[in-house]
């Protein structure tokens, strides 16, 4: 069977499981949307980089991790990959940034379909649930041009319905736990598969329940006047998903899959601790379903030679209330705003072979509707239509290698990109806006323990809805001229194995260089409004390192990144603000090992440095200091049998000094949080 291995469109892939288990297993079959070649099934344990042609890293984390939250949300596991940073914005959403870009030039994908294109260009990681999920991937830098529109500077790719039919993979499971605060949370998933020679039929249903009553306030921080000291103002969570995946293969190689979730959740929003106006919001309901249907060919022939054919339909569709209160007593509402969002995606995916390479094409067609009441107010329909056609070839150079150099490879890759707005709420129309992007890499094996990448790429992204036309009630002026963002960048590293110090020892380190031009920012006007102008660039170089070593039960590694951004207002290039939120330095570092009694213990340091932020009642950059958070956690795995053949259970204390640790200017993460909890797989 050909093994298609996502990890070679990663010039790193990282798997975060514990010691003993199983991080990572190479699936059967991916999206078409990657870089592969046939190989060998691999077992992956701990942490392994692996490098690629396409020029890009990678970080792939099992959610099977004790280190990871039971029943987690998509924000729980990103705070566990290293190089990224996820916050809490004002809004209550969890962001992510990396390498100088912010969260809209960043793209969630769940089994290709783009959780991202809606009316903000971004989702609340905070709601979206990964119950079916065994891993999840974040790719960091050049990203590949068949991934679809506005794409720049990273994906994260969640993929529940895709993989081959595997009679020996454990569908059924349950987890769940409770934490000191008397938080609980719980989910269970049921499945079955039913093989005949080369085809079968798997199954898989289940759902999670989350319920917090606020999250613990850490040492040293001060809330307002009555609040309660213990917990954060406003921030309780009831949180409810269900998910379903379907997959078909025939004997002849064709197949057909099928996966839906949804949630439905009520939240409160935590004001900012630093303004004297902070947002004063409840979501008091929201809901969304996304869902997605593949087909596919087996690999044979085609008009064009030999290859295969994928093509799919995704549906994402949810509304949300959102209620202003006059006090932080939330008690009397003075506003509300209702929205209906809907994103239509159409994917068609094919790979062909051109000799010893292999040319690779995706067209995506996507549609935003978005529907806006205001109370008081008017109801507004808006729409928005992208278009992106990529392709990509990926062929040895013949003359190349040999020796103590093999495996010599390159990539190239190029897209057409048009975003339209055919419905703009009865604001200015504009015109249909075409751009392109491309990427090239390469890669190298030198001797048998080391290769060496290199890529560079261009990518552009078109403002969102929001962006363009949004007033958000009476403070902003919309600005429907804006200009697609467009980001270069440069990517090289090397990643290898090496004996040192009795360990085996494996490492990655890459270099990047990005160059952010025409970045959408708001500007004050004079009169208190906002308008949103394309008026900044943005260039960030750095170095990301991230390593492993293992001597028999005991492992240490870590992670660091040093990256320097610097900001220039291209209609004033004497005038360079300081980058919000962009840590010259951050990292971390753990250990890990068996203990007594069957055991398992870690213990691991996140550390951020010095970074800034725009205070508005101050109007200057204002200074967070360097913060470190440690956590520790205590598992053990049992071997009970039956249909879920493993229990394991874990203990685990995060932010264990109650350091105030703030995502945003007074925006403080959980204090000290003691949680038990158990997964059955």
């Amino acid at each position: 069977m050909r093994r298609r291995l996502l990890q070679w469109l990663a010039a790193g892939v990282m798997c975060a499981g514990g010691p003993g288990s199983v991080a990572g297993q190479v699936p059967d079959t991916l999206p078409r949307d990657t870089v592969v070649f046939q190989m060998r099934e691999l077992r992956i344990e701990a942490m392994r980089p692996i490098a690629s042609v396409s020029g890009a890293s990678a970080v792939r984390l099992s959610l099977q991790s004790p280190r990871v939250a039971a029943v987690p949300l998509l924000e729980e596991a990103l705070r566990e990959i290293p190089f990224v940073q996820v916050r809490e914005n004002s809004r209550g959403e969890a962001q992510l940034t990396l390498r100088g870009t912010e969260s809209r030039q960043l793209a969630v994908l769940v089994d290709g379909v783009p959780l991202t294109l809606g009316w903000d260009a971004r989702t609340d990681l905070s709601l979206i649930p990964i119950d079916a999920a065994r891993e999840i991937e974040l790719f960091r830098g050049i990203s590949s041009v068949l991934h679809g529109p506005n794409v720049l500077g990273g994906v994260v790719s969640i993929e529940i319905g895709h993989g081959s039919v595997d009679p020996a993979r454990r569908l059924n499971g349950a987890q769940g736990g409770v934490d000191a605060t008397g938080a609980m949370f719980g989910g269970v998933r049921l499945g079955r598969t039913w093989s005949s020679g080369d085809g079968g039929l798997s199954v898989q249903a289940g759902g999670a329940w989350r319920s917090r009553d606020g999250v613990p306030l850490p040492g040293g921080v001060a809330q307002p006047a009555g609040a309660d000291p213990h917990r954060r103002l406003n921030s309780d969570l009831d949180h409810a998903s269900a998910f379903f995946t379907g997959r078909y293969e025939s004997e002849a190689g064709g197949w057909v899959s099928m996966s839906t979730f949804g949630y439905r959740a009520a939240k409160g929003v935590p004001p900012e601790l630093h303004v004297r106006s902070p947002r004063r919001w409840r979501i008091p309901d929201t809901k969304r379903f996304v869902g997605t249907v593949s087909a596919g060919t087996a690999w044979g022939r085609t008009p064009l030679g030999t290859g295969d054919f994928e093509v799919s339909i995704g549906v994402d569709a949810g509304d949300a209330q959102i209620d202003e209160f006059d006090t932080l007593a939330y008690e009397e509402i003075v506003g509300q705003e209702f929205a209906e969002d809907r994103t239509l995606t159409l994917r068609a995916l094919s790979d062909h072979e051109l000799g010893a390479g292999v040319l690779r094409s995706a067209l995506t067609w996507a549609e935003t509707r978005h529907v806006e009441r205001l109370v008081p107010g008017d109801r507004s329909v808006f729409r928005q239509r992208l278009l992106s056609l990529g392709g990509e070839a990926e062929f040895p150079l013949a003359g190349l290698g040999g020796g103590f150099w093999s495996g010599v490879r390159i990539s190239l890759g190029a897209s057409f990109d048009r975003g339209s707005t055919p419905e703009t709420g009865g604001r200015q129309a504009r015109e249909a806006i075409d751009d392109w992007g491309a990427r090239i890499g390469g890669s190298a094996q030198v001797g048998r323990r080391v290769r060496l990448h290199m890529g560079a790429s261009r990518r552009v992204r078109f403002p969102s809805l929001r962006e363009l036309y949004s007033g958000a009630l009476g403070r902003f002026v919309p600005n429907p001229g804006l200009a697609p963002e467009a980001l270069r960048a440069l990517e090289s590293g090397v990643t290898g194995t090496i004996d040192a110090f009795g360990a085996e020892v494996e490492a990655q380190a890459v270099l990047f260089l990005q160059s952010f031009s025409n970045a959408i920012v708001r500007t004050g006007l004079g009169d208190g409004r906002f308008r949103r102008e394309n008026r900044r660039r943005v260039d960030a170089g750095g170095l990301e390192l991230l390593a492993d070593a293992r001597w028999g039960g005991l492992s240490l590694g870590g992670d660091l990144t040093w990256q320097d951004v610097n900001v220039t207002d291209e209609r004033s290039p004497g005038l360079s603000p300081r980058p919000e939120y962009q840590p010259a330095i951050a990292g971390g570092v753990h250990v890990e090992g068996l203990l007594p009694g069957g055991l398992r213990a870690r213990a691991a340091a996140e550390m951020v440095g010095r970074q800034f932020c725009v205070d508005p009642d101050l109007g200057r950059d204002v200074a967070l200091d360097p913060t470190t958070r440690l956590n520790v956690v205590v598992s053990r795995e049992f071997d009970i049998g039956g249909p879920m053949g493993t229990l394991q259970t874990s203990l685990s204390l995060d932010n264990l000094a109650d350091a105030a640790v703030f995502d945003q200017c007074g925006l403080p993460r959980p204090g000290r949080l003691l949680r038990l909890q158990f997964r059955l797989f």
